[in-house]
């Protein structure tokens, strides 16, 4: 069986599943979404320990909770701020070689994924639940259709590279195609799911700008580190995928500027959820 057919068997109904725990909303979502952002964070940490630059065993855990479950706990900057002191504190007394970069890459294991995680749940939280479920959904198409089109439309048309240093496989075509991707899942979504939103076609032209801009960055981040770790795929976990941090890398940037720009379209008035 060839590679392509073993991530088209195990796409479908891993997408079809994820749309229906979306559907589900609540935390039977978010419950998901946390467990995804852990099992990325693992996968993250270890390809910096690969890449020698390890980061703290615990604390990315414990910041990333924080972190995806920060707009749904009580006092929520305290417990942050508690984190954060015994941290530092803890590791001021590390005097091994690789303390002081071990700061860093613990705070960006702790941070990059959940953040990324953190927005998709809050996007699901916008409006109404069938509203946060179609601009759930929207998202999600948007970056798959990117994908499947950046992919397809490289291996047609590619000649130019887009970043050869860090991924020498993806060209300047296979960009430019993944838009015409994500036109085509915000189409989708936006004409195929019977919600009545608010939001109109026009208004939600300007995400396919930033899908297809900052998904194929977070691509290429994922392509930076898995290079430097020498690896491949971030794991095995998923047949024909890769690992989690694979499947989700684009959703890592993508889902915080889709966020943002529905929170500014609300406040300018463009768009009332």
């Amino acid at each position: 069986m060839s590679e392509l057919a073993k991530r088209i068997l195990f796409a479908v109904p891993a997408a079809i599943l994820f749309i229906a725990i979306t559907w589900l909303g609540g935390w039977y979502f978010k419950g998901i979404m946390i467990f995804i952002g852990f099992i990325i964070q693992q996968e993250m940490i270890r390809l910096m320990a690969s890449s020698k630059v390890p980061a703290d065993p615990y604390f990315p855990y414990t910041i990333g909770l924080w972190v995806m479950l920060f707009p749904f706990i009580p006092y929520a900057l305290e417990i942050g701020l508690i984190i954060l002191i015994l941290f530092i504190a803890i590791q001021t007394f590390d005097t091994a070689e690789d303390s002081i970069s071990k700061l860093t890459t613990t705070f960006f294991a702790g941070l990059y994924a959940p953040v990324g995680i953190l927005c998709l749940m809050l996007i699901r939280e916008t409006g109404s639940d069938q509203v946060g479920f179609l601009l759930t959904i929207a998202t999600m198409l948007m970056i798959w259709g990117g994908d499947v089109f950046a992919y397809f439309g490289g291996k047609s048309f590619g000649k130019r590279k887009l970043a050869p240093a860090i991924s020498p496989n993806k060209t300047w075509e296979g960009f430019l195609s993944g838009y015409v991707g994500c036109f085509v899942g915000l189409v989708i979504a936006i004409y195929a799911v019977p919600v009545t939103s608010g939001f109109s076609l026009t208004a939600a032209l300007p995400l396919i700008l930033m899908v297809g801009t900052f998904g194929p960055i977070g691509d290429l981040i994922e392509s930076k580190i898995k290079r430097k770790a020498g690896v491949k795929d971030s794991s095995s976990i998923l047949p024909g995928h890769g690992g989690f941090f694979d499947r989700f890398d684009a959703l890592l940037l993508a889902a915080p500027a889709v966020y943002v720009y529905l929170q500014f379209i609300q406040k300018l008035g463009y768009a009332s959820f």
